[in-house]
């Protein structure tokens, strides 16, 4: 069950191009992501120079927009300037994670030779997720779609799910925590935050799409088919009863 969107129009086109650009920042975002994977499944020192060059692209996307954006704003109609904004803290939120995967793909340079494969496999698995909820939220957000974007708020509760075991594997060891453990942990933090800021990307979304909070949308969506036609058929009975 979809909710309706409110559609932006995109005429102008400065607007377009304001748009365009954060849409390519996401991008750079979720290829930053990749080249963080390949860093730390393979080791490769070209992986982290790309993880670093997308930062800098997203510090300059960042520079850009903010230029850019306040002599358009003031131009534009209401709906437009919204999305003007969306796109001011979507920026906001995708240069944060470009800072955030730097730091997780410098750490794992140093370290990946010392820590086990299993928290490979266990960063590499949030890495992935990371990934898939960045193109989610490129794809959510040209398309207003709010079904896509409630996704990778859901996926964010795993991301977290995934930070907690390796938190409880490290912290569980009796003879308390070692320098590598130290290291996984903050990798996984970095992860964790960033798909923090993937979330923000996610409500702010539904908001510039529909007008309501993401607290109102989930408690529309989670519920059950039985109790959405419970709810539809109170709001009948009263009707017909007016009309009787």
């Amino acid at each position: 069950m979809s909710l309706p969107a409110t559609p932006i129009l995109r005429e102008d086109g400065e607007v377009l191009g304001l748009v365009r650009l954060t849409m390519q920042a996401c991008e750079v975002a979720r290829a930053s992501v990749s080249h963080a994977i390949d860093g730390l499944v393979h080791g490769t020192a070209a992986a982290l120079q790309s993880v670093r060059k997308c930062e800098e692209m997203l510090d300059d996307f960042d520079r850009e927009l903010d230029q850019r954006l306040a002599p358009t704003i003031t131009h534009v109609t209401p709906p437009q300037a919204q999305e003007l904004l969306a796109c001011m803290k979507l920026m906001l939120d995708l240069e944060r994670i470009g800072d955030l995967v730097a730091s997780f793909a410098e750490r794992a340079a140093i370290v990946r030779e010392r820590i086990d494969m299993e928290d490979i496999g266990h960063l590499t698995k949030m890495a992935c997720l990371l990934e898939n909820m960045l193109e989610q939220v490129a794809r959510a957000f040209i398309e207003q779609n709010v079904d896509q974007a409630l996704k990778v708020y859901r996926a964010d509760s795993e991301l977290d799910r995934l930070r907690n075991l390796l938190l409880m594997r490290h912290t569980d060891n009796a003879n308390g925590l070692r320098q590598e453990s130290l290291h996984v942990l903050f990798m996984a933090t970095a992860l964790e935050r960033a798909g923090d800021h993937s979330k923000n990307i996610a409500e702010e979304i539904c908001h510039l799409a529909t007008g309501h909070t993401v607290r109102h949308l989930r408690r529309t969506k989670d519920k059950c088919f039985e109790q959405l036609f419970l709810d539809w058929l109170a709001k009948e009975i009263p009707t017909q009863a007016k009309i009787m």
